[in-house]
């Protein structure tokens, strides 16, 4: 985040996988490759005019089935259609233009940035998966190994408090990770190596920005 409280610059992209690599210094670092751009500037929202924020809309996942209202968008900026669409709020917005293509050399080797994703969905899941329970002893007999237990007295209060941890659907949400360093930059092929692990899976798609 700025001093103004505005994000700095970013852009989208998906998760190729995990990999390794070694320091300078011989050290080994696990590390995600994330392919970030080419990100064509579709909008750009000014604080002086109707919008009264500073941002640039980028596209991503370059597709033919957009929908009419959409693709009207994109022949206005001379744009081809795109799958994903993202707002990236900046303070200074006069260097870029409609129709501008942002590649991954926007980020530099030693930068933190900030990547939001989609964690991988999981289903319905049981206390054990979905909350870490313990579950019941898995002996002769026991026939309580993944229920959640009692959930409730029975005379008082007569009934399940609310956010009470139980079996539901887990994961598929959105989640977002702080401070990843980049170790690595390739412009040519739009990848870049940022040092632990984002949020997804493999060809999910990823939000990357800049921080400060």
């Amino acid at each position: 985040m700025t001093e103004t409280g505005e994000t700095m610059i970013g852009l989208i992209g998906r998760k190729i996988g995990m990999t390794q690599v070694y320091s300078e210094k011989g050290m080994l670092y696990p590390v995600t490759v994330l392919e970030v751009g080419p990100c064509p500037v579709v909008q750009i929202m000014s604080r002086d005019g109707q919008d009264n924020y500073n941002a640039l809309k980028l596209g991503y996942w370059q597709s033919d089935k957009i929908s009419k209202p959409l693709m009207g968008i994109f022949k206005k900026v001379n744009v081809p259609g795109m799958k994903v669409l993202c707002e990236f709020h900046i303070d200074d917005i006069g260097e870029y233009k409609t129709g501008m293509v942002l590649k991954a050399d926007v980020f530099k080797v030693g930068e933190k940035v900030l990547v939001r994703g989609t964690t991988k969905g999981r289903g319905f899941s049981s206390v054990i998966k979905r909350h870490k329970f313990k579950g019941g002893d898995h002996t002769h007999g026991c026939q309580s190994q993944i229920v959640p237990g009692s959930i409730g007295a029975s005379s008082d209060p007569s009934r399940v408090y609310k956010g009470k941890k139980l079996p539901g659907h887990y994961g598929a949400e959105n989640h977002t990770v702080k401070n990843l360093e980049v170790l690595m930059v390739d412009p040519e092929k739009n990848i870049i190596f940022v040092k632990g692990a984002v949020p997804g899976a493999r060809n999910g798609i990823v939000y990357v920005t800049k921080q400060q």
